[in-house]
Order: C-alpha cells, then sequence, then structure tokens
C-alpha cells in the first residue's frame, strides 16, 4: 500500500514537471468554489487558443486549491497579457483566493487586492507594523505598499 501511495505522489509530482517540457509554463496557485472547480481551466483554453500547448488544472479538491498551468513554447508578452490580470479577475468573480497554498511573495502581491479587501489588508498592516515595526521580515513580500484609505 505504501509503494502504491508512493508511486501516486511521484506521478503527481511528474505533471508540473512535465508542462515544463514544452519550453516556459505559467502557473497559478488559486482557490475556487468547488462547483465551478475547473471551469477557468475552459475559459483560458478558449481565451489563449492556439497560443498556449497546454492548459491544464489539478489540485486539491478537498480545499478547492487548483493549480492552473499554461504551457507554451516560450514567454511572450502575448500570452502574459491574456493571462494576467484575467485568471485573478476571474477568480475574484467566483469569490476564490488568488493565492491558495504557496503564498504571495513579490509577484503576487499587486493582485491580493482580487481576494481581500481593504479593511482586511488595513488590519493586516496593521499587524505587520506591531509585530515587525523595522520591517526587516521578509520586507516587500505579501502586502502591497498601503494605500491612503487604508492607513485609517
Amino acid at each position: 500500500m505504501i509503494l502504491f501511495l508512493q508511486n501516486i505522489w511521484k506521478l503527481r509530482e511528474q505533471i508540473a514537471d512535465s508542462l515544463l517540457s514544452d519550453g516556459y509554463c505559467f502557473k497559478y496557485d488559486i482557490s475556487l468554489p468547488l462547483d465551478q472547480f475547473y471551469d477557468i481551466v475552459l475559459a483560458v483554453r478558449e481565451r489563449v487558443g492556439d497560443l498556449a500547448i497546454n492548459v491544464t488544472g489539478y489540485g486539491h479538491i478537498g480545499d478547492s486549491n487548483l493549480h492552473l498551468n499554461v504551457s507554451c513554447a516560450r514567454f511572450t508578452p502575448e500570452i502574459y497579457g491574456l493571462l494576467e490580470p484575467f485568471v485573478y479577475e476571474y477568480t475574484s468573480k467566483l469569490r476564490g483566493s488568488v493565492s491558495a497554498e504557496h503564498g504571495i511573495g513579490f509577484l503576487k502581491r499587486k493582485y491580493l487586492h482580487y481576494s481581500k479587501q481593504t479593511e482586511p489588508l488595513r488590519l493586516m498592516h496593521q499587524m505587520k507594523q506591531l509585530l515587525d515595526p523595522n520591517g526587516i521580515l521578509n520586507p516587500y513580500k505579501v502586502l502591497p505598499p498601503e494605500t491612503p484609505d487604508q492607513s485609517r
């Protein structure tokens, strides 16, 4: 049984590796309502058309986490422009999250407002200031710059 589970896990890990064999892969880690879990894959396929080699989605239905992958021969601004902010806007319309399990970091912080409203972001800034008044813990990561209406 353990060997069987290890083989299943190995197959799961090989999905991401195989998508990179096409050249470049745009990767998104989002969460969506289960009844609309796979709809974004179909929407992105339609949106990017033949510019993508593969548009795939796999994840964890137990916690609504979807790994959306768009593989193509190489990175192009055209494909990037079709995907962002479309993926985040689509996720927001379904009341999903722009980051399900891999965090915000540098790349997604400008899209955090698609999942979090002003008040929760303001509270996050206040907590960060309280716990890290010198701003030395993960500077410039996770939280986007505070806007004037958040600083109240």
